[in-house]
């Protein structure tokens, strides 16, 4: 698991990253997520030497790994494993214990599965697409462009591109390359007013295949050229990009319409899942 990964429980985020063949978790952030304080490090540092005193051995129990910060630089960060996560749970006084514990438990045992079948990870993501009431045909083409997505960021990664903010500017010279916007650009333009929406997820078929296309290319472009840094893949990002605005343009030019569209999947009956939410 990449350093970067993040878990939601009630739209808040909580960094995780798979080490010593275990999930470990920010507690800061489980901290965040129970709101038993507004300043979840202070309370922290407190409880840490209230546990130590009631004999919980925090030097065993806790290790310090090196996560993605806001300031998108990695930084050593207090983690546990989910038994550690449980005993440190129990001395919050908090009306979300519980229903924390029962999603930790869950999202440790999932990891686990996707991990000695990583097919399992692949269909609970197709279920939550189907839930929502997307195409099966649409499906399939957004988990295509998971798995290029992933082969693209891990190859920046093995090339020292490792902060947050250089991610999003080389995603943003795919897209603006090959749709003539970068993605905030076209989240506004598709009228995606939440910052929390995921672009892909209100993309027709073109513009996911044209997406994919531009990734692919990036990284057998980056993988050709070995390309290493953020100036060299910059680079290689933006040839990537040009080869999807070509393709672009010569089925524009083709079927005498644009393929940029604000449709977007933004009305679709979503009853089952707002059912399945409120169970």
């Amino acid at each position: 698991m990449g350093k970067n990964k993040l878990v939601v429980f009630e739209d808040k985020k909580i960094r995780r990253i798979w080490h010593n063949d275990e999930l470990y978790f920010s507690i800061v952030d489980v901290v965040s997520v129970l709101d038993v304080s507004s300043v979840p490090k202070r309370y922290w540092s407190d409880l840490k030497i209230k546990l130590e005193q009631e004999g919980f051995e925090s030097y065993d129990k806790i290790v310090q790994l090196k996560l993605l910060a806001e300031d998108g630089k990695l930084r050593e960060t207090d983690c546990a494993n989910t038994e550690a996560m449980f005993r440190i749970i129990q001395s919050i006084p908090s009306k979300k214990a519980e229903p924390f514990k029962l999603w930790l438990a869950q999202v440790g045992y999932e990891r686990i599965e996707e991990i000695e079948n990583p097919e399992l990870g692949q269909n609970r993501i197709k279920e939550y697409y189907e839930l929502k009431g997307y195409p099966k045909d649409w499906i399939d083409k957004r988990l295509r462009g998971i798995a290029i997505r992933q082969e693209l960021t891990d190859e920046w990664k093995n090339r020292n591109v490792t902060q947050e903010k250089d991610f999003t500017i080389l995603t943003n010279e795919i897209s603006k390359a090959t749709f003539g916007k970068t993605v905030q650009e076209y989240k506004e333009f598709k009228n995606l007013k939440n910052n929390k929406q995921n672009l892909r997820d209100h993309m027709t078929d073109w513009e996911l295949i044209l997406t994919m296309l531009g990734e692919k290319a990036t990284t057998d472009i980056t993988v050709a050229k070995d390309s290493k840094g953020f100036d060299e893949c910059k680079i290689s990002t933006k040839e990537g990009g040009e080869i999807a605005s070509n393709t672009r343009k010569e089925i524009e030019q083709k079927v005498g319409k644009s393929i940029v569209s604000n449709t977007n999947f933004l009305n679709l009956d979503n009853r089952k899942l707002k059912q399945i939410k409120n169970e």
